[in-house]
C-alpha cells in the first residue's frame, strides 16, 4: 500500500468514528420519569435525574440513582420485584403483584430493538 492509500484509510476510519458518535448520541433524550401506580391509582411520578428513595405504602421501597429505578425492598413473599434488574428505558416496568405496585418508565431512552420481523 502506498502513502495515499494509508491516508484514505485513515480518513475513512475518522469519518466512520464521527458517524458512529453522531448516531449514538443523536437519539438520546433527557432522563425519563418513573410513574408509580398502586392498585390502579397513580401514587406519584419521579424524575430519573434525582437520586431518591421512595417509600410506597409501607410495603415497597423504590430507589432511583444514576438514571435507573430499582425496587430495593418489598414485604411480599416471592421478592420477584426486588430481584428484577434496574430499569431506565421507555416502557420498562417492575411489577409487584402481591402489593399491586407497578413501576414504569415514561420517556427517557428509546427501547432497543431485539430483532427484526418480516
Amino acid at each position: 500500500m502506498k502513502k495515499n492509500d494509508w491516508i484514505l484509510v485513515a480518513v475513512i476510519l475518522v469519518l466512520a468514528g464521527i458517524g458512529f458518535l453522531i448516531y449514538t448520541n443523536l437519539g438520546r433524550q433527557t432522563a425519563g420519569i418513573v410513574k408509580v401506580t398502586v392498585d390502579g391509582e397513580l401514587f406519584g411520578t419521579y424524575s430519573l435525574e434525582k437520586e431518591q428513595k421512595i417509600k410506597i405504602n409501607n410495603s415497597n421501597q423504590l430507589y432511583i440513582k444514576d438514571g435507573q429505578a430499582d425496587m430495593i425492598e418489598a414485604n411480599c413473599p416471592d421478592q420477584i420485584c426486588v430481584d428484577h434488574k434496574e430499569i431506565s428505558k421507555n416502557k420498562e416496568t417492575i411489577v409487584c403483584l402481591p402489593n399491586k405496585v407497578i413501576i414504569e418508565i415514561v420517556g427517557g431512552e428509546h427501547v432497543e430493538m431485539d430483532a427484526v420481523a418480516n
